[in-house]
């Protein structure tokens, strides 16, 4: 009987070198697509699920006091003080502006005005396309982070405006720009909290300069928390 011998055939070296130089091309082709579109996804959920953190504890203040939370009937830099209790917090921050040097390297995002520090505090948040460097003073009448890492920041100075910021992933990480992990909210005179960028509130722009990818309003991305919340496409198409 005759036994016939087969010989297995092998990969060579070279045939394992060009298969893995082409996954490597493939990879690099494909995996910064992949991170972004990760990225964004979180993103995405986690404005969500802020958005409804603040608009419950809006409403527990209302449960409890019987009386929605507006602008006629809180005074300056109180907002903080009233929504505080509703919250889980990690670290409180303080206000963010006023006081002493000391008193604000503690807080998270600090301004310091006009008082030749101000390029430290101006670097810290840009705008959507990143090109300038966004006003602190909308951000610096209150600060603390949850225990979920998100950094939620108040304007309650100015009469008739109270506004409600989250960094949706902390500050410590990127983007760190206006309309891409950070949202602006306002309170309206009827105590509705409204995304920015609706129609009514502060940063509504008709020439849609407050959320726009080739605008170059300092503030651009303010306007971006409407859009941000109800186009389906929105963080797929952020500025790079």
């Amino acid at each position: 009987m005759n036994i016939q011998k087969h010989k297995n055939k092998a990969f060579t070296l070279a045939e394992v070198l060009i298969t893995l130089g082409i996954i490597g091309v493939v990879a690099s082709m494909t995996l910064p697509a992949l991170i972004a579109s990760n990225r964004n996804k979180q993103l995405e959920s986690a404005l969500k699920k802020e958005y409804s953190l603040i608009s419950q504890a809006l409403d527990f203040y209302n449960a409890e006091y019987g009386v929605r939370i507006t602008p006629e009937n809180t005074s300056h830099t109180t907002l903080k003080t009233k929504l505080l209790p509703y919250f889980k917090i990690s670290r409180d921050c303080g206000r963010g502006s006023e006081g002493t040097a000391e008193e604000l390297e503690k807080t998270c995002i600090p301004n310091y005005g006009n008082e030749g520090t101000t390029e430290k505090s101006s670097k810290t948040y840009t705008n959507l396309n990143g090109k300038n460097y966004i006003d602190l003073t909308r951000f610096d009448d209150g600060q603390f982070v949850l225990i979920d890492g998100a950094l939620v920041l108040i304007e309650n100075a100015n009469a008739g405006q109270l506004f409600i910021s989250v960094d949706v992933n902390g500050y410590g990480k990127r983007p760190n720009r206006l309309g891409q992990d950070l949202f602006m909210f306002e309170i309206n005179d009827k105590g509705a909290l409204l995304p920015m960028g609706v129609a009514g509130t502060f940063y509504y722009g008709e020439n849609n300069e407050y959320c726009n990818s080739s605008s170059t309003n300092s503030m651009n991305g303010a306007g971006c928390t409407y859009k941000a919340l109800n186009e389906k496409d929105y963080f797929n198409n952020l500025p790079k």
